[in-house]
């Protein structure tokens, strides 16, 4: 199906697409992507909103050389909405950069912070399907994949799904969001902020469940409910990032994108991803001649190294590296090291 258009950039932030409460749509750095290079902002040559059913459109933008190596920037959270300083990280000349807004997020169609959005249309299954509708609605026959934290998971299950369309992954911050990797987010790391801990487990009223608990609080029909909840989840997120040095990017989100982020990050974690329990690692296997590239931080809180390493130990062709001072959010080593692999793929090159 064709995508509608909607007004290519440069424009006023009064012209750019609005969330469902009538305010502009904003997209600030993100957790997922770590400072990029200096290269100048891009500008997309081309955009849409692609209607991939259910009601759905999702956005997406191609920046770069329209002859150049096909790639997608795919974002994490899940429900963060995509960077704008991730394409930074592609030169403009080697590559042809792809990036969308996962369902319910960003400049996509319903926004989730929207009650009546239907998230039961929302799951790993229909993300992986809107990529693959989406590779062919450009026509690119295989393509790069690039993305850290949630979007590992998400990169991960498309390729296990379509692995004959992939030719190279770059991963920061790895993740494949097991139950038991959820459990640790946002319990067994408490250990280190007990008292931020405390906050975000009183906000969901003490449940056995925290997740589930903030899952049901973000589909309250109170705005000002699901608001608090917003506020309590990315208080708690911020505070497992807090020995990074990197501010609140969590809290910085204001209004309809916290909403949305928290609804549907609750939403995905409650429901283990909607994938089988260590099912991405287990079926690695299935990446098999696909050159991939792990760069994970020792000190990454939130999501222990464990997870990178079993990776890389079930996928023979993935090499990890681990950046010993960094943490989640990364830094200049993590970012050399995602500009290094993607200057190297673009030259042809699968080399370690």
């Amino acid at each position: 199906m064709r995508p509608e258009t909607p007004p290519h950039r440069p424009e006023s932030p009064s012209s750019r697409p609005q969330s469902p409460s009538g305010r502009p749509e904003s997209r600030s750095s993100r957790p997922d992507a770590p400072p990029a290079p200096g290269r100048p902002e891009p500008v997309p040559y081309e955009e849409g909103l692609l209607d991939v059913g259910d009601g759905n459109r999702v956005h997406y933008e191609v920046h770069g050389d329209p002859a150049g190596k096909p790639a997608l920037v795919v974002h994490g959270g899940p429900g963060s909405g995509s960077s704008r300083t991730a394409p930074r990280l592609f030169d403009p000349e080697k590559y042809r950069v792809v990036q969308f807004d996962q369902r319910g997020c960003g400049r996509s169609l319903p926004h989730a912070s929207d009650p009546a959005a239907d998230l039961s249309v929302n799951t790993t299954a229909h993300l992986v399907a809107d990529m693959e509708r989406l590779r062919v609605h450009l026509g690119i026959d295989r393509w790069l994949l690039y993305g850290g934290s949630w979007g590992s998971t998400l990169i991960l299950a498309y390729a296990q799904a379509h692995p004959e369309r992939v030719s190279e992954i770059v991963l920061a911050s790895v993740t494949t969001t097991r139950r038991s990797e959820t459990a640790w987010l946002y319990g067994g790391v408490g250990r280190f902020f007990p008292e931020a801990h405390e906050r975000f487990r009183a906000g969901a009223g003490h449940a056995e469940d925290p997740v589930g608990a903030y899952a049901a609080l973000m589909n309250h029909p109170d705005r000002a409910v699901r608001e608090r909840a917003a506020a309590d989840w990315c208080a708690w997120e911020d505070a497992v990032l807090s020995t990074e040095g990197m501010g609140t990017p969590y809290t910085d989100r204001v209004d309809d994108a916290r909403l949305g982020f928290v609804r549907i990050c609750s939403h995905y974690f409650a429901h283990g991803a909607f994938l089988e329990e260590g099912a991405l690692i287990r079926d690695a296997h299935r990446l098999a001649g696909i050159p991939g590239v792990l760069i994970h931080g020792r000190l990454d809180l939130g999501g222990p190294l464990t997870t990178a390493w079993e990776l890389a130990r079930a996928w023979p062709d993935a090499e990890l590296h681990v950046v010993e001072k960094a943490g989640h959010l990364g830094g200049d080593e993590t970012r050399r090291l995602i500009v290094t692999a993607l200057e190297r793929f673009a030259d042809g090159d699968p080399a370690r």
